[in-house]
């Protein structure tokens, strides 16, 4: 039991900034591009959100596989092909909860809206500074939201995290898969415990964001 927890909190505690990272940029871009693709992307984002986890994770099993292109680069840098390894985990979690830290992102960045990076330019800030010193700092709601989000939603996989790593103690049994297996084999009272602990964490990270929500609604006026 401890393990796959140990397990699922260095999961999401790897994933989440790797997301934020992948996320900032991509956020900017459809929060501020006039391009006639801007939804084209947000639509390839956001799938994750409504396609189905074992669909989502079959592809990704194809695609990282060690016949694919992918799956050779990744045999040469790691060894090993991503599938069933931890590596692959991460890999599946950031494409999955990708939807999760984009969308708060970009939104923080809209809120923020033209006037204050048109007083940075003003001053002489080149785009690069108005984003580090002006952007960032006012969007920190948003990224605080996105953190939360990508942590909890990465902590909650099981479709994905099923398909792409199966069920390896030590490598990739997290705690969704160690609660189905305590069902399986009918241990109702370690699959009470799993249970329990998740509805109060998923009850915090509820409890945050609509905190955090309200702080940005707050910036908006």
């Amino acid at each position: 039991m401890w393990e796959a927890i140990w397990l699922t909190l260095q999961l999401a505690g790897v994933t989440t900034p790797i997301l934020i990272l992948v996320s900032t940029p991509i956020a900017w871009w459809l929060a501020r591009s006039r391009s006639r693709w801007t939804e084209v992307i947000g639509a390839l984002v956001t799938l994750p959100l409504v396609l189905p986890p074992t669909v989502l994770g079959f592809y990704l099993l194809i695609a990282l596989g060690p016949n694919s292109p992918l799956g050779q680069a990744s045999i040469a840098v790691f060894g090993q092909a991503l599938p069933f390894s931890f590596e692959g985990l991460v890999v599946a979690s950031v494409i999955y909860s990708l939807p999760f830290a984009v969308q708060p992102i970009r939104n923080a960045f809209q809120v923020i809206g033209d006037r204050p990076l048109e007083v940075a330019a003003t001053l002489r800030a080149s785009p690069w500074d108005s984003f580090v010193s002006v952007a960032l700092p006012l969007a920190r709601p948003g990224f605080l939201t996105a953190a939360v989000l990508g942590f909890a939603h990465t902590v909650g996989e099981f479709g994905v995290i099923l398909m792409i790593g199966g069920n390896i103690p030590g490598e990739t049994k997290v705690l969704s898969i160690a609660i189905y297996d305590y069902v399986e084999t009918l241990q109702w009272a370690k699959a009470h415990i799993l249970a329990a602990g998740m509805v109060v964490f998923a009850f915090l990270v509820i409890l945050a964001v609509n905190l955090t929500d309200k702080h940005l609604g707050w910036l908006r006026r």
